[in-house]
């Protein structure tokens, strides 16, 4: 421990905790990625409801477009708001509600 004050070691120490990243912005990160995310799959499965509803598709899988439109918002706001969690557990049933809804078309 008698080393010199501008030994590497220092340095190297110095470069190591400007790579961990600010807990804060991991967070706002990823509520902005959660609701957006959220915004895009709900668009996303109301333009395909109403493209399915326009169509000789049957009446359920408007409907599921329509329902997993539904809890992708619903996730889009819980991610703004900070429920990074339970909003991506909610874009991952409303996107299988919606690929449900395709596989009856």
């Amino acid at each position: 421990m008698s080393g010199r004050g501008d030994s590497e070691t220092s340095d190297a120490l110095d470069g190591m905790t400007d790579d961990f990243a600010d807990p804060a912005e991991d967070a706002r990160r990823a509520r902005w990625t959660a609701a957006a995310t959220g915004a895009v799959l709900a668009l996303a499965g109301l333009a395909a409801s109403t493209l399915r509803l326009t169509g000789s598709a049957p009446a359920l899988v408007p409907v599921a477009y329509a329902f997993g439109a539904m809890v992708c918002a619903l996730a889009s706001v819980l991610g703004s708001r900070g429920r990074t969690r339970r909003a991506l557990w909610l874009l991952v049933a409303g996107a299988m509600v919606m690929a449900l809804g395709d596989q009856f078309d």
